[in-house]
């Protein structure tokens, strides 16, 4: 049987704004007992008085604080971050031809040093992102696939990190976080051992970067 605690939790975790504000001390502790108390009662089945709700939720806070801290991604993890602007991206439907024309793609760039490309494979899609300036170079080799979308006036902030970021849990929700907190709309994110691209419009790289010089400078 469910217990106030583990519904609680359960709401939490599915509202990772929530945690943070709990975390930081934002959050009126008494008005989120009031709120949780309809759900907890409807699972439970039974009335619950909200000073039991708000038992739960000072015990949890110093697990709250002390997850967040531990998740905090502290200032020497990124090495570099760096902006190209000028990108595009375009997504395919997959088909039997479709790796063949990625090769032939690359085959193309092959003397070239100065192009960003990324290729995304999924289940049913292949995208890539690159120069705007290959546009036309893809149209014609991709010709004959099936168009899903295309998107001009995009940019990427790429974030380098020491070869320790895959042993420091929650970098790369911090990273996303600190953006949708000022609603910052991220189109993609790719990423490679030591590298983690953020593909946005144009228009919010300034922004952006200012926030992440910010959150990742913030202990200096």
């Amino acid at each position: 049987m469910l217990t106030i605690t583990e519904i609680i939790n359960r709401n939490i975790q599915q509202t990772p704004f929530l945690e943070e504000g709990i975390s930081e001390g934002l959050i009126n502790l008494s008005a989120l007992a009031r709120m949780f108390k309809p759900e907890i009662e409807k699972e439970l089945l039974k009335p619950v008085s909200e000073s039991a709700i708000l038992m739960s939720l000072k015990r949890m806070v110093p697990e709250i604080q002390s997850k967040s801290k531990a998740h905090a991604t502290p200032e020497n993890t990124a090495t570099d971050i760096t902006v190209r602007s000028g990108l595009s991206e375009f997504t395919f439907l997959k088909s039997d031809t479709i790796l063949e024309n990625q090769l032939h793609l690359l085959h193309e760039l092959k003397d070239r040093r100065d192009y960003f490309v990324t290729f995304t494979q999924g289940m049913f899609e292949l995208t890539t992102i690159l120069n705007t300036d290959l546009e036309n170079k893809v149209k014609e080799i991709f010709q004959a696939e099936k168009l899903i979308t295309h998107l001009s006036n995009l940019a990427a902030i790429t974030i380098r990190f020491s070869d320790q970021i895959v042993n420091i849990p929650g970098v790369h929700y911090n990273i996303l976080k600190q953006l949708a907190w000022h609603k910052i709309n991220i189109i993609e994110v790719v990423s490679t051992f030591t590298e983690f691209n953020i593909i946005l419009n144009k228009n919010q790289v300034d922004t952006s970067f200012s926030v992440l010089m910010k959150y990742f400078h913030s202990g200096d």
